[in-house]
């Protein structure tokens, strides 16, 4: 399976800050820019309206990024990092339903923090050439780990042999980015109304817990 792809590969990135007056600063752009990017998108942030969120002057911003679009690139990176560091293998259990149910659950657990800068991301993708390669290689990734996790669900008792496991792989990672990029404006009960609604969708969830 390839790596995850690095967004920040080439990027001239102001060095790392090891204060801890430096560290909080940073913390506070972080949470603003995803805050911004979550309420107004990628456009309608600007990075004045991050600086003065997180209470600090213009020039505090370019001492930990050049651009808005490289704060994006590594906060999208952050997400994939934590998305590497995710055990997407089901434990011991006897079925395929409680599998990708707890699959689901636990990925949106740890990604719902990044829920604007993914929003940003679809967004730029739209007008950087680069972004837009960018978000292709991160679904190619991704797709791939999911491959991994349905092989393994099929091997599960009940489980159907003649089934197209890339093609259901790519529906089901699909699902998960649209849902990833949509969940910002949705209460938790509705959130998870609606990742119940895709592992339905995917056709896992008969009456035979079939794959």
């Amino acid at each position: 399976m390839r790596g995850r792809p690095n967004l920040l590969a080439g990027e001239d990135l102001p060095v790392e800050p090891r204060q801890k007056r430096s560290l909080a600063k940073r913390a506070r752009l972080k949470a603003a820019g995803l805050g911004l990017f979550a309420e107004k998108g990628y456009q309608g942030s600007s990075i004045e309206e991050i600086a003065r969120r997180a209470k600090l002057a213009v020039g505090g911003f370019y001492q930990h990024y050049r651009s808005k679009r490289q704060m994006l690139l590594v906060l999208m990176d952050e997400l994939l990092q934590k998305l590497s560091q995710l055990d997407l293998q089901p434990k011991a259990m006897g079925d395929v339903r409680t599998g990708l149910r707890q699959l689901l659950s636990h990925a949106f657990a740890h990604d719902l923090q990044y829920l604007g800068a993914y929003r940003a991301w679809q967004e730029a993708a739209l007008s950087d050439p680069d972004v837009a390669q960018k978000q292709r290689e991160i679904h190619a990734w991704t797709t791939g780990r999911v491959t991994a996790v349905f092989q393994f669900l099929q091997q599960l008792p009940g489980a159907r042999p003649a089934v197209d496991v890339p093609g259901l792989a790519r529906a089901m990672d699909s699902m998960f980015w649209s849902l990833l990029a949509q969940a910002v404006l949705l209460p938790e009960p509705d959130l998870n109304r609606w990742i119940d609604s895709d592992r339905k969708s995917t056709r896992l969830n008969s009456s035979h817990a079939n794959i």
